[in-house]
């Protein structure tokens, strides 16, 4: 398949970098001037799109999308599939699936989950919406970078689904934390508070697989001083994504916009930025009730 890979960046270089190696002809484009093996790149976005069957862009925010798709739609061939996997705004998705839909193109906004490990290793778990004839003919295309391709729905339920899960994610890592540091305070041992949560009603990812205490259950980002896995910057950026769509849908969300204030503090006021987002243990340890 011929496919245009728009943001080679710590994520978009890795999956182009997969696609490339499993035979297809990929074409890249990043305003950094980036390289990555076995993809020709291009001068320009446009130039890169031209002539493509799909187009992936992977990008920072809804703003730079929005900016990107001005410039690549027109450039490209009717019946393509513009595939953005971006985390952005819920408003932008649908905004581009819009623009792509009128120009003859399909549409999908499928952001992931997986980090930039699942992004090397192809192991990512896609969340997507948008049209099921595109997902189908991009169906074989998460197949390599990833391990699952979940259709939810129409434009905009990609990142949909991307946002409703990560606040689960931030909420449940800070109640995991919360518990971890009222234990330590009670004089109960870590590993046995491991040892029962982990099998019991308790249980969750944040406790079982991603343990935010060292030396405690599979090995994490605590295990290497919490370098980020996932950072606590990206964690403030989807609860911030989270918060503007629950405002703009009239949606009550007070857990998840406790924990997205709780990770600006973090993140703006503390020593969060550049940590991952289980840092909060420690966060909680060092502080009382004042």
């Amino acid at each position: 398949m011929k496919i245009a890979f728009i943001g080679l960046g710590n994520m978009g270089g890795p999956m182009a970098r997969n696609l490339a190696t499993a035979g297809h002809e990929v074409t890249g484009f990043d305003t950094a001037g980036v390289s990555v093996d076995g993809v020709t790149m291009a001068a320009s976005a446009s130039e890169a799109v031209a002539g493509v069957e799909v187009a992936i862009t992977m990008l920072p925010n809804g703003d730079i999308l929005r900016r990107v798709a001005d410039e690549i739609v027109p450039a490209m061939t009717a019946d393509a599939v513009f595939l953005d996997c971006s985390t952005v705004d819920v408003a932008s998705a649908r905004k581009v699936g819009e623009q792509a839909l009128a120009a003859g193109l399909s549409a999908l906004d499928a952001p992931v989950s997986g980090g930039v490990g699942g992004a090397e290793a192809g192991t990512l778990t896609f969340m997507v919406g948008g049209d099921a004839a595109g997902f189908e003919k991009a169906k074989p295309l998460f197949d390599i970078m990833g391990k699952k391709a979940v259709h939810c729905g129409p434009s905009g339920n990609g990142q949909a689904a991307k946002i409703c899960n990560n606040m689960i994610l931030g909420i449940t890592m800070i109640g995991t934390c919360e518990a971890f540091a009222l234990a330590d305070k009670l004089g109960l041992d870590r590993q046995a508070m491991f040892d029962v949560v982990s099998t019991s009603s308790g249980s969750s990812w944040s406790m079982n697989t991603y343990c935010p205490a060292p030396g405690v259950g599979p090995t994490s980002p605590a295990d290497n001083d919490y370098t980020p896995g996932f950072a606590a910057d990206l964690m403030l950026k989807d609860l911030r994504l989270a918060m503007q769509a629950a405002e703009e849908a009239d949606a009550d969300t007070p857990l998840g916009a406790a924990a997205a204030d709780l990770y600006r503090r973090f993140v703006e006021e503390e020593n969060g930025a550049g940590r991952d987002f289980s840092a909060m243990l420690p966060r909680f340890v060092d502080r009382g009730r004042g």
